[in-house]
């Protein structure tokens, strides 16, 4: 059995030529030109290089200097933020890690264990009171954590410790 017919072929091929012959078209004739407009569109004045540029309106200068982007609900960036904040944790670059744990809290404000790694990750940077800050963030969104005694003790001891840090300070 054959698959493949010369005839049945050659006959394709005439009848889709067929069209395009029935046409008339010359490719030596130029298309016709495009319709003109109605109303020319007004020309912009010419731009003098040494004028300053004009300054931005309200809402521009509101944005710019606005709070921080809202939080943006993405578990999935979320999650994948995480695991490359503990690789970076483990890794010992914490200033990478605490950007991956800060990345999660956004993507999903009420997930708990960015808090409590960036709770860790702070305490391995020395940043107590940032620890802290992170510490309660984590209670705040899970109170009946398994380990909610031995994040509170920590939080006492952090505390502590910045107050000696603080009293230190103030003698020297």
């Amino acid at each position: 059995m054959r698959l493949f017919n010369p005839n049945v072929f050659a006959v394709i091929l005439l009848a889709s030529a067929l069209p395009v012959w029935a046409q008339g078209i010359s490719p030596s004739t130029p298309p016709p030109p495009p319709p003109v407009e109605a109303v020319p569109a007004p020309k912009a004045p010419p731009i003098d290089p040494s004028t300053p540029p004009p300054p931005p309106s309200a809402d521009v200068v509101a944005e710019s200097t606005s709070a921080p982007a809202e939080p943006v609900f993405d578990p999935l960036h979320a999650e994948k933020s995480v695991e490359v904040g503990i690789f970076y944790l483990k890794k010992g670059n914490y200033d990478a890690a605490i950007n991956r744990f800060t990345d999660a809290t956004h993507y999903e404000p009420k997930l708990a264990k960015p808090w409590r790694l960036l709770g860790e990750t702070y305490e391995k940077k020395h940043d107590a009171t940032h620890a802290v800050e992170s510490y309660k963030k984590y209670l705040e969104i899970l109170p009946g954590a398994e380990d909610a005694a031995k994040v509170t003790k920590r939080i006492a001891e952090l505390e502590e410790k910045a107050g000696q840090q603080v009293s230190k300070r103030s003698t020297n």
